[in-house]
């Protein structure tokens, strides 16, 4: 994976000190209503697309630049589904680091799902119904809230996004 610029820098001050960083996560649906996901290349696990923010970056933006340069997928970002904080990771390296994370409902506008860069092993969509056994449970999460979200915007319900107490 690579680090951003930013992060190595930081690294270089504050060694593997816990860094409180900011990402966010897409649940991208097409027209049939599946979910597109990647397995993940240093856990080896299915996810939803997900990145950080670069400082002075727009969430919505990452996420569609993120969304593309990892699927080749081209999203329209329709709205924030949830806000979270992750549990504390620690990294092989030793480097530490809890994510606030920014969890928005995306719709594929173009493009073919495949693997584009070195983050994901596999790219591909499912059936809600039909998701991989291994999916991170930290995806888990972000689809049920976002899945929860489309089925009330669908009954005509102004639903509001969903935020970790």
């Amino acid at each position: 994976m690579p680090v951003p610029d930013f992060i190595r820098d930081l690294r270089a001050r504050v060694g593997t000190d816990p860094l409180w960083l900011s990402g966010v996560s897409a649940v991208v649906l097409d027209d049939a209503g599946r979910v597109l996901l990647g397995r993940r290349a240093d856990t080896g696990r299915w996810a939803v697309v997900s990145g950080v923010l670069e400082p002075g970056e727009e969430p919505a933006v990452a996420l569609a630049r993120e969304v593309l340069e990892e699927t080749g997928v081209t999203v329209e970002v329709l709205a924030l589904t949830a806000v979270s904080v992750t549990d504390p990771l620690t990294y092989p390296n030793g480097d530490r680091a809890q994510y606030l994370d920014l969890c928005f409902w995306c719709r594929a506008v173009e493009g073919e799902a495949h693997v584009a860069d070195d983050e994901s092993l596999a790219v591909a969509w499912f059936a809600p119904d039909d998701l991989p056994s291994d999916l991170t449970p930290t995806s888990v999460q972000r689809l049920a809230r976002t899945l929860a979200f489309v089925e009330a915007s669908g009954r005509g319900e102004a639903p509001s996004p969903w935020f970790a107490r």
